[in-house]
C-alpha cells in the first residue's frame, strides 16, 4: 500500500470519528435524576396508582446552563427515563402506599424549568408544574378530581449545578402536599370520592290534597275524585295511575346517602265515570291503583338489593325506574285483560285477591 493511499485512509478514519463526535454532541443530554427525599406525610386516603405524560410538547424538561471555558452553553436535560417513569419512580420510593386506599391517577400537563444568565456569574431559572389528579374507576375509567399549578423563581451561582435537580423535586413535592391537603379536607363530603351508596325510600304525600291523589292504604279512591269530563270510549270509569319519585342526594362520612321519595299517584283532572257509581265499579278503579303501588314496591326491592357503584348509582337507578313502567303497563294491560274491564267478575274477584295478598306480602296492607 502506498503512503499516499496510507493518508488518505487517516485522513478518511479521522474525519469519520470527527463527524460521528459532532452528532453525539448535538444529541446529548444531561439527565436529572431525582434525589430520594421522603415526604413529610404520609397518605390515609390515597396512593398513587399510575403517573401519565400528557403535556403538549413531550421535549427534554429543563434548559439549563453550564460554565464552560469559553463561557456559558445552554444543553436541554430531561428527567431520566422520561418524565413519568421518573416522577413515578420517585413518588414509589419516597411516599407510602397503601393499595386498600384510592387509586389516583397522576397527569403531568406541564413541567419546564429554564434557565437565563442575566449576568455573569448569576444564573436565573423558572420552573412552571401544572399537574391533574384523577381517581381510578373500574373500567379504565378517570374522574377528574383537582389540578395543581404551580412555579419557582431561583437565582444561583454558576458553581451550584445541583439546584435543578432541587427545584424540580420541590415542585413535585409540593404538588403531591396540595393534593394531600385538598382530599384530606374534601374525603367525606365530595361526591366523587364517596366509598359507598346507600339508598332509603319515602312515600310521597302532599298536605293540603290538590289535584293529585297520593296512595294510602288510608285515602283509597272516592267517586268525588273522578273530576274529569267522560271519555266517548265503551268504558263506565277510567283512572290513570302514575309512578314516578323524587331524589335528594348528600354526602356524609364518605357515603352518598340517596333518599328515594317515591310517588304513586292519580291525577283527579285525568279520572272520569260515566253513570254509574256503584261500589263494583269504584273497586276496579281502586285496583289500578293497588296495581301501581305493587310495582312501585317492586322498584323499591330491587333497588335495596343491589350494590349500587359509587359512580354510576344513578345510571342504574333509572334504568330499574324503566323496567318498573314497563312492568307496570304490562301488568295494568294484563288485569284488564283477564277481567275485560271488570265486566267479568269471576276474574275481578280473583284479581281482588291476588292484589290482596301480594300488599300484605309486600307489608302495604
Amino acid at each position: 500500500m502506498s503512503i499516499n493511499h496510507i493518508r488518505i485512509l487517516l485522513f478518511s478514519i479521522v474525519g469519520i470519528l470527527f463527524l460521528c463526535g459532532f452528532k453525539s454532541a448535538q444529541k446529548a443530554t444531561n439527565d436529572i435524576v431525582l434525589r430520594d427525599e421522603k415526604l413529610n406525610f404520609t397518605p390515609t386516603e390515597f396512593y398513587i396508582a399510575r403517573v401519565t405524560d400528557n403535556r403538549a410538547n413531550q421535549n427534554e424538561v429543563a434548559s439549563i446552563i453550564y460554565k464552560e471555558a469559553h463561557g456559558y452553553i445552554t444543553r436541554p436535560a430531561d428527567l431520566k427515563g422520561g418524565a413519568a417513569s421518573s416522577i413515578k419512580s420517585f413518588i414509589e420510593h419516597n411516599l407510602d402506599r397503601n393499595a386498600s386506599l384510592r387509586p389516583v391517577i397522576i397527569s403531568i400537563k406541564e413541567l419546564k424549568l429554564t434557565e437565563t444568565s442575566p449576568s455573569p456569574g448569576l444564573i436565573d431559572g423558572r420552573l412552571v408544574v401544572s399537574i391533574s389528579f384523577g381517581l381510578q374507576r373500574d373500567y379504565g375509567v378517570v374522574t377528574q378530581l383537582v389540578g395543581y399549578s404551580g412555579g419557582t423563581h431561583y437565582t444561583r451561582s454558576e458553581a451550584q449545578t445541583d439546584v435543578p435537580e432541587s427545584i424540580m423535586r420541590k415542585g413535585l413535592e409540593n404538588a403531591l402536599t396540595y393534593f394531600n391537603n385538598w382530599i384530606n379536607k374534601y374525603a367525606n363530603s365530595d361526591l366523587r370520592l364517596a366509598k359507598a351508596v346507600k339508598v332509603t325510600f319515602t312515600d310521597y304525600t302532599e298536605k293540603p290534597e290538590g289535584d293529585t291523589i297520593y296512595y294510602s292504604t288510608k285515602r283509597p279512591l272516592a267517586w268525588s275524585d273522578f273530576q274529569d269530563k267522560p271519555n266517548s270510549g265503551p268504558y263506565e270509569a277510567e283512572v290513570f295511575a302514575g309512578i314516578g319519585y323524587t331524589e335528594h342526594t348528600a354526602v356524609e362520612k364518605g357515603i352518598i346517602h340517596v333518599i328515594l321519595d317515591i310517588k304513586v299517584d292519580i291525577p283527579k283532572s285525568a279520572a272520569w265515570v260515566r253513570g254509574m257509581h256503584d261500589d263494583y265499579i269504584l273497586n276496579h278503579e281502586q285496583r289500578h291503583f293497588d296495581i301501581a303501588k305493587i310495582v312501585s314496591e317492586h322498584f323499591r326491592q330491587k333497588i335495596a338489593s343491589m350494590k349500587l357503584p359509587v359512580d354510576t348509582y344513578d345510571g342504574y337507578i333509572n334504568e330499574q325506574y324503566l323496567e318498573t313502567l314497563r312492568e307496570e303497563t304490562r301488568m295494568q294491560k294484563q288485569y284488564d285483560r283477564e277481567t275485560h274491564h271488570g265486566t267479568d267478575r269471576e276474574a275481578q274477584a280473583a284479581w281482588n285477591e291476588k292484589i290482596d295478598q301480594e300488599l300484605k306480602a309486600l307489608g302495604v296492607k
